[in-house]
């Protein structure tokens, strides 16, 4: 029980500083493209990891069968996941960002069934069908452009593939540190991503990037909101079984939706209260269930 009430705190805390990250994001992006943004505050992230996992003297050895799912976790989660959560930023708003992949938990429900064999309930498969029902009023919406909705269907997909990583993880044994396990699937996204960024570095305006709101904004999400956040809510999961560590991710939204509506001036509709609430309805249901 004390396991799960500190995953419970871990989970909280990782949800609340991605909610603010939405934010941080959508001014950022602005002067550094997605692809761009995500190989920066990953780089950042892997020198605070390896900075801490040296003072902490980790261990940072790897058994062989074990690489592939570390590899797994890189490419899906901190990789595929990551970039379409930052293209679809880009083209929505932070609180559509921070709405649509609060539905992560609905879908963890089913990523947990097959990969980890956790059982499924009624009440579980209801908790999906709302939370896409959700989305799709939020997306669907016909006030919101073609680009609003385009980035509606990247942040859908940064949602199932950090759904499906996060179960991933919890296949990671336990007695890896967290900081080896989070610095190894970050040096992963940093590798995939280099050939496509490296071009494109010419382009960033230095001057631009060294402005303190926007190096400001790349030092959070490179250190708290990527190091920080990635190892507790790995480090979290450990502690709990997946598909109740998924329904934490409703802090995000909250914190997202405040935080866009209180520093971007971002306006809010209808439309976009309706599919929260049937998101939130579906996370609802789901935590009535454990």
């Amino acid at each position: 029980m004390r396991n799960k009430g500190i995953g419970a705190i871990f989970l909280s805390l990782a949800a609340s500083i991605w909610g603010a990250m939405y934010v941080v994001v959508k001014v950022v992006v602005e002067v550094v493209p997605p692809l761009e943004l995500v190989w920066i505050r990953y780089l950042i992230a892997v020198i605070a990891l390896g900075i801490i996992g040296i003072v902490m003297k980790q261990s940072w050895t790897i058994a062989k069968k074990d690489w592939l799912i570390i590899f797994l976790v890189g490419l899906i989660g901190n990789t595929i996941s990551i970039v379409t959560q930052e293209m679809g930023t880009m083209l929505s708003t932070a609180q559509m960002g921070a709405m649509i992949t609060a539905t992560t938990p609905a879908f963890m429900v089913v990523f947990a069934r097959f990969i980890l064999q956790e059982n499924i309930t009624i009440k579980k498969c209801l908790s999906i069908v709302l939370a896409t029902i959700g989305v799709g009023i939020i997306v669907g919406n016909a006030q919101i452009d073609i680009t609003q909705q385009l980035g509606g269907f990247y942040l859908l997909v940064a949602a199932l593939t950090w759904a499906f990583m996060s179960a991933l993880v919890k296949k990671v044994p336990s007695h890896y540190s967290q900081i080896v396990v989070t610095t190894y699937s970050s040096i992963v996204a940093v590798i995939l991503l280099t050939p496509f960024i490296l071009p494109r570095l010419k382009d960033l305006a230095l001057t631009t990037i060294l402005q303190p709101t926007i190096s400001g904004g790349l030092l959070y999400l490179g250190i708290v909101s990527t190091a920080g956040g990635f190892l507790l809510w790995n480090k979290g999961l450990q502690l709990m079984n997946a598909s109740s560590g998924g329904l934490f991710f409703f802090f995000q939204p909250i914190v997202g939706t405040f935080l866009g509506w209180l520093l971007l001036r971002e306006t809010i509709g209808l439309s976009f209260w309706l599919g929260s609430l049937f998101i939130l309805s579906g996370v609802f249901i789901v935590i009535r269930d454990e």
